[in-house]
């Protein structure tokens, strides 16, 4: 099984663009998102699979029956059809990447 947090993939400070084009090879689109703090995705499932990268603050997310804390360079593989949520653990706003394939 692949882990799905991978700690530190990418170096800081984050570069957005450098994410982007790994991304893209790996077939993965790639779009940034901002949220204040406290802000709370639940219950979602896609027909894809997701990828997650924080570039600044944290995320706490839980994915099936796992949960982790993603930090800045962390990526988060998201497998298509897992119930997941996201929240944005952070005293402040959390900037994070996401992508589909």
């Amino acid at each position: 099984m692949t882990r799905l947090h991978v700690s530190g993939k990418f170096p800081l400070p984050l570069d957005k663009q450098a994410v982007a084009n790994e991304w893209k090879k790996r077939g993965y689109s790639c779009d940034e998102f901002v949220d204040p703090p406290g802000r709370t995705w639940t219950g979602f499932v896609h027909d894809c699979n997701e990828l997650v990268t924080v570039i600044e603050g944290r995320l706490h997310m839980t994915i099936g029956d796992q949960e982790c804390i993603a930090e800045p360079g962390d990526e988060i593989r998201i497998p298509k059809g897992a119930l997941h949520s996201v929240r944005n653990s952070h005293l402040g706003i959390t900037r994070w990447l996401y992508g589909y394939d």
